[in-house]
């Protein structure tokens, strides 16, 4: 599966099902540059995929984006993010926040308890250096600094946010996420 692009992450925190829709148009038009898709597909952040579930905002979202034309796949749930057939999540900026800040977290958990088990005993130590360039592999991987960046879509030109902890190397991949955008005319 590759990059999964969110909107909104946390620049408004209030929406109503309009301004869900026009995250979805944003975002397909976004990944579709960014991916070199003609049909992105979009899907709707919501407690589970049924029509019934959600409140009245993402719901009513849910029945805009299907009749806008896009691909859309339907409501997708938090698990959904890293494992559905997906290249656009839409979500309001409270709900997007709050699962950003949610991932990052258990990245930096998962780093925790790994070097804490493999730090428990020689047994542990000796699989840990087995494992180590799977592991490495796996923490980059997980690196929340090789995702900041987040782009301020719908302006008229390429405006994209650090995060405010970002260190050199995370806001180095903010500029560079830029300067892609820039090129392909995001």
């Amino acid at each position: 599966k590759g990059p999964t692009y969110m909107l909104d992450l946390g620049a408004n925190v209030g929406c109503t099902s309009q301004h869900l829709l026009q995250f979805a148009l944003m975002g397909s038009v976004v990944a579709g540059d960014m991916l070199e898709t003609a049909q992105p597909r979009v899907g709707l952040l919501n407690i589970g995929q049924e029509d019934i579930k959600g409140n009245e905002v993402v719901r009513e979202a849910g029945e805009l984006i299907e009749r806008s034309g896009l691909n859309y796949v339907g409501f997708v749930e938090g698990d959904g993010i890293f494992h559905a057939d997906v290249d656009v999540v839409v979500s309001d900026g409270f709900v997007g926040n709050v699962a950003l800040k949610t991932m990052e977290g258990v990245a930096k958990m998962i780093s925790s308890l790994l070097k804490e088990e493999f730090h428990k005993n020689l047994l542990r130590g000796v699989q840990g250096f087995i494992a180590k360039s799977a592991l490495e592999g796996i923490r980059e991987r997980l690196d929340p600094r090789r995702y900041n960046g987040a782009s301020l879509v719908g302006l008229t030109g390429v405006v994209t946010k650090s995060h405010g902890s970002a260190d050199k190397f995370a806001f180095e991949t903010a500029v560079k996420t830029a300067i892609v955008e820039a090129r392909k005319g995001v």
